[in-house]
């Protein structure tokens, strides 16, 4: 299916979830994330802020836990038409920008860009690890000027069943989709961070 009808088809997908299994699938996929990945302290996480409105998949519970075992979690602002990386910490004050993304107000750019693990927000993956978002390619630029070795990990209520079939020549696929219930890898990509 083309890009185009597989969002709209996953936008309502995720609409139709009630806030009560939007928890409970946030939690499952906190725990396969946890069962699969091993993350130290100081290792640089560059993590997506949940839009509610939009039924993202709860990301305060990966925060909560990086903050936790002194991981740096690094989190996207938009700015323009790029996408600035910053460090937040656990006293950031935090406002929701025209999007209604959560944003830390005070903010300066990391431009090193070495994170160990980049999460990845996603409308839906397919069986190859080709993403869908939003359509406004902020990820797939970060991806084109990182190490190509930081495992990209997206993140997904619901499992992938329709191969895409007009990816861009732009898109750069997943390494790895966090289910509720699995973690599936794509290209035999190998990380030091999958247990």
């Amino acid at each position: 299916m083309e890009k185009s009808a597989l969002r709209e088809m996953y936008k309502k997908k995720r609409k139709a979830l009630s806030t009560e299994e939007i928890h409970q699938r946030s939690e499952q996929i906190f725990s396969s994330f946890i069962a699969h990945f091993s993350i130290n302290p100081g290792d640089k996480v560059h993590l997506f802020l949940e839009i509610k409105r939009l039924k993202e998949i709860e990301t305060d519970l990966f925060l909560d836990y990086f903050f936790k075992h002194k991981i740096r979690v690094f989190v996207p602002k938009i700015n323009g038409k790029k996408m600035d990386n910053i460090e937040i910490f656990p006293n950031t004050v935090l406002q929701k920008n025209d999007w209604g993304i959560p944003e830390p107000i005070e903010s300066i750019p990391y431009s090193k860009k070495d994170f160990d693990l980049i999460i990845t927000p996603l409308l839906y993956a397919d069986e190859h690890g080709n993403r869908i978002g939003y359509g406004k390619g902020y990820y797939d630029q970060l991806f084109s000027e990182v190490n190509p070795n930081i495992p990209r990990i997206g993140l997904n209520y619901f499992e992938p069943k329709e191969t895409i079939s007009n990816p861009s020549p732009l898109d750069m696929p997943l390494h790895y989709l966090v289910l509720p219930n699995a973690v599936l890898s794509f290209g035999n990509f190998k990380s030091k961070f999958k247990k």
